[in-house]
Parts: structure tokens; C-alpha cells; sequence
């Protein structure tokens, strides 16, 4: 897996959307969300400040486009993490996901701005959706394994997703030091798949 789309060469006639978006993930990755601008995204695809108008109503829009392809590299990512791993899958998941969170800490603020809302912007749904759907899977795998108990997949993957997530933003705020953020995602993450309650 790239660290991010390969570098762009000059501008083609027909993938000025494709070649914005790459613009916009350099700079994502650069300087964060707030340093994405439609000028700087026209200046480094090599066109005129009002050529991405052609494809993205405003920067809003923008933002949007790149933060779907954040989502679509995500899932790559994740692929990676539940093939490279023979344990359980939802761990891995999670693990996946801290370990995205601390390389990617600017992709991992634009999706938790644009997912982790009170309503999802219709234009992530279908990538959204797909995401939900194949980690509900995971669940029922490990299940069906014996990884995990029996228990409505929905409520486990909003725990194990509640979870990660204030792990990685933990991390990335710098409450948990960086060089330990590994190993102390591992000890959690197996901490919640024992379960903490004592057995009646």
C-alpha cells in the first residue's frame, strides 16, 4: 500500500477531478485540512484558479471528494491488516485503525469532521455503507469462529469503533506517548476482547 497516490505528472485534458483530488490529498497530508484551498489544489494540478469550479461547486465539495478517497484508502488499509493477521479480525481492524490514525493523523481528522456527525453527507454513503457492511461481516466471521461471543454485531462493532477511535484521538493529542501507542492499543484492544466483567 502507497502512502499516498502517486505523484501526479503534468495535467491531462478529461482527469482534471482526479488530478485536483490528488493535489488535495498531498496537501492534506502536509498541512491538515485547514491548508487545503481550492487556489493551492488549481496551483499544484498546474491550471487556473477557477478550473476546479468545472468539477467541485466549492471548497466544501472538495473536502468531500477527498476525504471519500481518505475512506477508499482506508479500506485498502484495513484489507492489508485482516490479511496480515491470523488472529482475530477484529482486532486487527482495530489495531488497523489506531495504526492509520497515528501515521495519517490529518486523513484521520478530515474523516472523524466529515463521518462522526450527526447526519452522513449523502455524497460518503455508498463508500460509507460498504465500510459498515464488510466490518459487520468481520464480526459475524469471528463469531462464527469462536473469537468472539455470541451478541448483536451491531452493538459490538459501535463498542470496538467507540474505542479505537478514542484511542487514536488520544494518541493523536498526545494524552498517550507516541512511541508506546502501539503496544498500549495492542493492550486495550485485548483487554476488551476478554471482556472486564466478571462472570455470574
Amino acid at each position: 500500500m502507497t502512502e499516498r497516490p502517486a505523484r501526479r505528472g503534468s495535467y491531462h485534458h478529461g482527469d482534471l477531478a482526479e488530478a485536483l483530488v490528488t493535489a488535495a490529498f498531498e496537501l492534506l497530508d502536509e498541512q491538515g485540512q485547514a491548508g487545503v484551498s481550492v487556489r493551492e489544489v488549481a496551483r499544484r494540478a498546474g491550471v487556473s484558479a477557477g478550473a476546479p469550479f468545472r468539477h467541485f461547486a466549492d471548497r466544501q465539495a472538495l473536502l468531500t471528494a477527498l476525504a471519500d478517497r481518505v475512506l477508499a484508502d482506508f479500506e485498502a488499509w484495513q484489507r492489508d491488516a485482516v490479511a496480515g493477521d491470523e488472529g482475530s479480525a477484529l482486532r486487527a481492524t482495530g489495531l488497523g485503525f489506531v495504526r492509520y490514525a497515528i501515521r495519517y493523523p490529518h486523513r484521520f481528522e478530515l474523516v472523524r469532521s466529515r463521518v462522526f456527525a450527526p447526519s452522513r453527507q449523502p455524497e460518503l454513503e455508498r463508500r460509507l455503507e460498504g465500510i459498515d457492511e464488510a466490518y459487520t461481516e468481520l464480526i459475524v466471521a469471528d463469531q462464527e469462529s469462536g473469537r468472539l461471543r455470541p451478541g448483536d454485531p451491531a452493538l459490538v462493532g459501535l463498542a470496538a469503533q467507540a474505542l479505537v477511535c478514542g484511542l487514536a484521538q488520544l494518541i493523536i493529542d498526545g494524552y498517550l506517548p507516541i512511541g508506546e501507542a502501539e503496544e498500549r492499543a495492542a493492550q486495550v484492544l485485548d483487554t476488551f476482547g476478554q471482556g472486564i466483567a466478571n462472570p455470574r
